[in-house]
């Protein structure tokens, strides 16, 4: 029974959070971004555990890396 549970729920959930934590630390300067509460952006600066987003109208933004949902490809910021 565990052997299925492992299978089906605790290894598919541990790849999701590897793939996510692997790409928050590979973000860089340039990436268009969502982040967790649904706010797209573009990178401007990466520091340690912190990364500053300028959205559409110019505002520069402070985040957590953990607060980055994904990385886009094609945005229209």
């Amino acid at each position: 029974m565990f052997v299925v549970m492992w299978f089906f729920i605790i290894r598919p959930a541990q790849k999701r959070q590897k793939t996510t934590a692997e790409m928050q630390s590979n973000l860089k300067r340039g990436d268009h971004i969502i982040t967790v509460g649904g706010l797209h952006g573009k990178v401007d600066a990466v520091d340690d555990q912190t990364i500053f987003v300028v959205v559409a109208d110019g505002t520069r933004l402070q985040f957590e890396r953990v607060a980055v949902g994904r990385v886009v490809t094609d945005s229209t910021i």
